[in-house]
């Protein structure tokens, strides 16, 4: 592959893609008549440098998950992710590998959550996209990479979150984030990505190894929706969060809303404002 091919192509359809339409708020004039470079760097989850590079032909042999999230990023069709793929030299994903990408349909689904905290995960627990509003509400993600994108990670190894949990919740819920991910193997047993994570996962945690050779049965179990978020500036707010699942994509689809007309909806409104909104 010509190493230009694949940044001249993302330079192209950057160009394309109106800020609204990945909501982005923009004012006054803009020289860019679509993305500018960081603003699409900051939805792939990749530093502008490093996009600045893949552009110009500098930076070559892009991953798998920089070009998945590109395209992702891009709102690109399914023919053109193909070929995103094949410019940067690798196999567009099949059957056998966990899917990340996000359907237009669920793209539109998304849009219209797009003033309610919502974050999607793939069938491994790793963070696929997390909209504005989850980030006030739950605090940055877009520094994440590889295995702290995970949530599995995240709640075994990883820093403490704004969700209180006690140690009998939090307990419960490692187990059947285990759990899941085990069914999840089952699915795509061919996923050399998938079986390098439960390599990294069994290295980092001893309880990770001990849910794993234990089998648990908690996958699927009926937990309680609601949460509550100790969030910094506005205090605990409880949370009804609802998990929808695309049973096509294998994606899972977190929600987070509250009562209308409660103080925690007031909160939940003042956080997402706080979070997202630049005051003057």
């Amino acid at each position: 592959m010509e190493s230009w091919e694949f940044g001249r192509m993302v330079r192209r359809w950057r160009d394309r893609v109106a800020p609204d339409t990945v909501g982005l708020r923009t004012s006054g004039r803009r020289r860019a008549t679509g993305l500018r470079r960081e603003e699409l760097a900051g939805l792939a989850g990749i530093s502008a440098d490093y996009l600045t590079r893949l552009e110009q032909g500098r930076a070559t042999s892009p991953s798998v998950q920089v070009v998945e999230s590109l395209a992702r990023a891009l709102r690109v069709s399914d023919a053109e992710r193909e070929l995103l793929y094949e410019l940067a030299g690798h196999a567009s994903p099949g059957r056998d590998v966990v899917p990340s990408r996000l359907a237009p349909s669920v793209q539109r689904l998304l849009d219209r959550l797009s003033n309610t905290p919502v974050v999607v995960y793939d069938a491994t627990w790793t963070l696929v996209v997390a909209n504005a509003p989850y980030e006030a509400l739950m605090g940055e993600t877009s520094s994440w990479r590889g295995i702290e994108r995970n949530a599995v990670w995240r709640h075994l190894v990883g820093p403490p979150n704004r969700t209180v949990h006690t140690a009998e919740e939090e307990a419960d819920l490692q187990a059947g984030l285990v759990a899941d991910l085990r069914l999840t193997v089952a699915r795509y047993p061919a996923d050399r990505a998938l079986g390098r994570l439960i390599e990294e996962l069994g290295a980092a945690s001893p309880r990770f190894g001990e849910l794993w050779e234990a089998g648990s049965s908690n996958a699927g179990r009926e937990r309680s929706r609601q949460k509550v978020v100790e969030h910094p500036a506005v205090g605990p707010i409880t949370l009804d969060c609802d998990t929808l699942v695309v049973a096509t994509d294998d994606l899972r689809i977190m929600v987070y809303t509250a009562e209308p007309g409660t103080s925690d909806a007031e909160r939940l409104d003042l956080a997402v404002v706080l979070g997202t909104q630049t005051l003057v």
